[in-house]
């Protein structure tokens, strides 16, 4: 006899995930490095990348706080440049062939090149793990020559180099390195310094300046510049460094030298100081930009949570809240030269006295989305503007750079021409801002570079940014401090062996409430929990 149907089980229902699987990519073991697939999930409106490697168990980060501009972002996706020449073959696949390899797509923007591991700060966090460890190394006059031709040959006629480390202002031969670089097809050089003796040595800034005056050449200073709390410098950086930033920075304005600020940002640390850092440098002679880097979780950093990260459109909301008066969401626009998610930037015209400024962002002037639209089928706006901007959204974009000057001024002209703004329209005088833009102008950058945990072999491919070796390969900058090659090449020059070094995050089987994927309450983020650059 058949039980009546009240006696039966409800049949099991199917539910649905709570997240969106976006795509399916390749990443790697953030302990092991081993090279494993990966997929992208949006959930609560925010970005995750999920990997599991089979010796170390499942990895969760969240690598974008804003998924409608994550998906929006796509649209400014640039087709790659070919580079004249490639350094590697394919053996493994990315990102075990670095480089450049065929199958990368884009050209190098930026050329890194790291003079030393020396440092004359210890800083608690530091993605190239500078310091005084006895595995360091210092580049010879020969082989910086031979990085500096491997990039020409690269590049042909190159935008920007960046001498870095380390501290690269107490290697002995770091201005020889600069003439060098000057000597050859280079545009600009930039130095990327924590400023110690910038603020020390006078002498030492006047002779910058004097390279920064060389005919069709230029020398930027890329000024390590977190904030102003003292507790951001002493965890951060170790040290107090608040008056020596300040003598550092008045001693590049009396050398005529263009500073951009490099602020690492870190979650519950010094977040509430973005729109400060962005006033001080509008205020400040020397400056002329400002790039703000979520903390990357690469070399020496303490604990962190993955799930609890800034990213970039975190950094700009910030930013807009910070001083609304001058910005809205719509003023930062992704870089289309890298993967769109990578950096976003804003130019300002700026007017006023401090205390009493006018703020007007450029992309107010002008419709930049239609310009730098790759992928919507649409007329080709007028093409002289369309390659200005593509210069200026650029990773090779620096304030103080003549290609720079030459694009913003080509773009804030046609601006002025087509609105004929009137100081009182625009709250600017915008034609008298276009014939003085060395002292109206400025730039704000956000970069979020990738780690072990939130490397992404789709964005790596489009890498712009790229370290060169002492062997003359060009690495694209995010693969060097997460796939081990750093510690390769440090290996290979200081003669001692280099272990990566270990992860200081949980993985993810320890982040999660329960095993499956659905509930997840992420750890609280504590202000000593973080990490920022070197």
């Amino acid at each position: 006899m058949n039980e009546p149907d009240t006696m039966r089980p409800p049949a099991p229902r199917k539910t649905d995930r709570d997240e969106v699987f976006a795509e399916f990519t390749r990443s790697i073991c953030p302990v092991c490095k081993t090279p494993v697939d990966a997929q992208v999930n949006i959930r609560d409106n925010k970005v995750y990348l999920r990997k599991r490697c089979r010796e170390h168990g499942g990895f969760e980060a969240l690598v974008y706080g804003d998924a409608e501009e994550y998906v929006h972002s796509a649209r400014f996706n640039k087709p790659g440049t070919i580079p004249l020449a490639f350094q590697t073959e394919v053996k493994d696949g990315c990102p075990s062939d670095c480089g450049l390899c065929p199958e990368h797509k884009q050209h190098a923007c930026l050329g890194i090149i790291e003079v030393n591991t020396g440092c004359n700060l210890d800083c608690p966090i530091c993605f190239a793990d500078s310091g005084h460890q006895q595995d360091g190394y210092a580049i010879t006059h020969e082989q910086c020559e031979r990085m500096l031709d491997a990039f020409v040959e690269s590049e042909g006629e190159a935008e920007v180099v960046m001498f870095s480390g380390g501290e690269p202002t107490i290697h002995p031969n770091i201005l020889d390195f600069i003439d060098l670089a000057q000597a050859r097809p280079i545009r600009s050089v930039t130095l990327n310094t924590n400023g110690i003796r910038l603020a020390a040595d006078r002498r030492f800034a006047a002779e910058l300046g004097e390279r920064n005056r060389a005919p069709g050449r230029s020398v930027n200073v890329y000024l390590q510049f977190d904030g102003f709390d003292k507790r951001t410098h002493l965890e951060i950086r170790g040290r107090d460094l608040r008056t020596l930033k300040q003598r550092a920075l008045d001693n590049c304005a009396e050398a005529g030298l263009t500073v951009t600020l490099v602020a690492a940002v870190e979650r519950g640390l010094n977040e509430h100081e973005l729109g400060a850092i962005v006033e001080y440098g509008i205020d400040h002679p020397a400056v002329r930009a400002v790039a703000f880097q979520p903390v990357t979780h690469s070399g020496r950093h303490v604990p962190f949570d993955p799930l609890n990260r800034l990213t970039n459109p975190d950094v700009i909301r910030l930013i807009t809240e910070q001083r609304p008066e001058w910005f809205r969401k719509g003023d930062f626009f992704p870089v289309p030269c890298c993967f769109p998610t990578c950096r976003s930037i804003t130019y300002l015209l700026v007017d006023g006295e401090p205390g009493d400024r006018t703020v007007l962002p450029v992309p107010r002037l002008l419709n930049v989305e239609d310009h730098l639209d790759y992928v919507t089928n649409r007329v080709l706006p007028d093409p002289a503007v369309r390659e200005a901007l593509e210069k200026l959204w650029s990773a090779s974009a620096f304030m103080g750079t003549a290609t720079t000057e030459e694009k913003l001024r080509t773009a804030a002209g046609a601006a002025a021409e087509a609105l004929g703004c009137a100081p009182d329209s625009c709250g600017i005088d915008l034609p008298q801002a276009v014939r003085e833009l060395d002292d109206k102008a400025f730039m704000i950058v956000v970069q979020d570079f990738q780690d072990p945990y939130t490397l992404n072999v789709k964005q790596l491919m489009k890498c712009c940014v790229e370290e060169i070796t002492p062997d003359g390969r060009l690495i694209p900058f995010c693969a060097y401090n997460s796939v081990g090659y750093r510690e390769q090449v440090r290996s290979r020059l200081s003669g001692v062996p280099v272990a990566p070094v270990a992860p200081n995050a949980l993985p993810l089987t320890d982040l999660l409430t329960s095993t499956p994927y659905g509930s997840r309450t992420p750890k609280p983020s504590t202000a000593s929990e973080g990490d920022g650059s070197a």
